[in-house]
């Protein structure tokens, strides 16, 4: 798993795009509430200006779904940016427009500009050709120091990595490491924990665990996909119809390597994906027709800490919706 990454190449005079994790939270007023995203990315944007590299950040925030929404500016991250590092942080008004465009060609070594939120242009989340172009010819070397957005096959994680020399940044040097010593050589029990939306999107990771592990915790979204192929009832819940079959597979075949798979026992439904919908917790086994599950509850809790709490090594890719 060895990828090349900053310390590999000469960034001294070069003008660095690096595709951040600035999906921070925030409050209702604006503020974020947890910076640990953007101090994760510090060690990189600290390195790439201590080598008189000339910096260039971009990231998404929230889910503008390619309209600008001023609630969705990167505004809030600039401003914790230029604290942390302690020098003025500036911030483009679009993304790789004309402002973009002045600030980033007029850049002296050790500055750092801030694109816009890269998911304010639709082109984005499609790895529309032409942005990803548009986005490197700001730059000249590409950095993906992003390992929670690392799998998207978007413009600014993917597809610019085709027309920049690309290399990783720290924060994701980091987690290959990790990964790559837990996977290959892993101390037991094992146990992995996925979440997420879409089977589809995890069907080579839950297959190669399925070689490695002890146990294997499914949450997030797709565990209503393996409740359903139970022949449980999920309601309104997330489901791929099409990958029950599949699910029923990777369940048997957890079973014939005599490996514990863990879903949901006990979770919290509502009759919709609201704020101010009505809610109730019941066995998995309790679903009513109409609800939708949102969360776990306590028997889960006990047992995936149980399961944890005993284990040498655990590979935790927890990003879901709802359990």
């Amino acid at each position: 798993m060895n990828k090349k990454t900053i310390r590999d190449i000469d960034v001294s005079g070069k003008k660095v795009l690096v595709r951040c994790d600035f999906n921070v939270p925030q409050d209702e007023n604006g503020n974020i509430t947890d910076t640990r995203r953007i101090l994760g990315a510090l060690p990189t944007i600290k390195y790439l200006i201590d080598n008189n590299a000339k910096v260039i950040l971009c990231s998404h925030l929230g889910r503008p779904k390619g309209e600008v929404k001023k609630e969705f500016s990167l505004e809030p991250v600039r401003e914790e940016l230029s604290k942390e590092l302690g020098i003025e942080v500036k911030l483009a008004e679009d993304i790789c427009g004309e402002n973009a465009k002045l600030l980033t060609s007029n850049m002296k070594e050790k500055e750092v500009v801030l694109l816009e939120n890269v998911r304010f242009d639709k082109r984005e989340e499609a790895n529309d050709k032409e942005f990803s172009k548009e986005l490197a010819s700001l730059a000249e070397i590409y950095v993906n120091d992003a390992f929670g957005t690392a799998h998207r096959a978007h413009s600014s994680t993917a597809g610019v990595a085709e027309f920049l020399p690309a290399v990783s940044g720290f924060l994701i040097e980091k987690e290959i490491n990790f990964l790559g010593e837990a996977l290959n050589n892993p101390k037991r029990p094992f146990i992995a924990m996925l979440g997420g939306k879409k089977v589809s999107d995890k069907i080579s990771v839950i297959n190669n665990l399925l070689e490695k592990v002890d146990k294997l915790i499914i949450g997030g979204g797709m565990a209503y996909t393996f409740l359903k192929a139970k022949g449980l009832e999920i309601g309104n819940s997330i489901c791929e119809e099409d990958k029950i079959e599949l699910a029923k597979e990777l369940m048997q075949k957890a079973n014939d390597k005599n490996i514990e798979l863990i879903l949901p026992l006990d979770i919290v439904i509502a009759n919709a994906f609201e704020k101010d919908a009505e809610s109730k917790p019941v066995d998995v086994d309790k679903m009513e027709p109409g609800w939708e599950g949102m969360d776990i509850r306590t028997k889960n809790y006990r047992k995936i800490y149980r399961s944890i709490k005993n284990s040498k090594y655990n590979y935790v890719e927890w990003t879901s919706r709802c359990i």
